[in-house]
């Protein structure tokens, strides 16, 4: 890798697990908040949505921030892949408040944002040189496959 890229791709490598300890932090907090009623930062639940999709988000949250930074400093292989089926279902959960309960004007526009930026980690997950270093060769890249011929 050229100097610019390595130092770019430790930078995203860098921001992903700074946010995946916000997304940690935020989940342990909201659940906090679930269960106690007690807001230490600031009050994190959100009342149009009914109990069990607070409950699914706040686990989706919290188990997204926690599977990457234990499968970032563990090494863990299939991080990407936990990762990847983490991001699915954070966007399934973000499309379901935002069109069945969330109000506010930003809503499609935040939505879109959020998609986008689980498709932008996934890619950089599965493609960089520099996850596959940490986590190790998940799929085959440029392998080809030699199919039986019939007879």
């Amino acid at each position: 890798m050229t100097g610019f890229v390595n130092m770019s791709s430790q930078a995203f490598s860098y921001l992903i697990v700074i946010a995946a300890a916000v997304m940690l932090g935020w989940g342990l907090l909201g659940f906090l908040e679930y269960f106690t009623g007690l807001a230490p930062l600031m009050p994190l639940q959100n009342p149009t949505f009914p109990g069990g999709t607070q409950t699914v988000h706040w686990v989706l949250i919290t188990l997204s921030g926690a599977t990457f930074l234990a499968g970032f400093f563990l090494r863990w292989r299939y991080t990407p892949v936990a990762m990847l089926v983490l991001f699915a279902s954070l966007a399934t959960m973000c499309a379901i408040q935002t069109f069945d309960f969330l109000e506010n004007p930003d809503r499609y526009r935040n939505f879109a944002h959020e998609c986008i930026n689980y498709v932008v980690i996934s890619i950089y997950l599965f493609r960089s040189e520099r996850m596959r270093e940490r986590f190790g060769q998940i799929t085959s890249v440029g392998a080809t496959q030699t199919l039986p011929q019939s007879a």
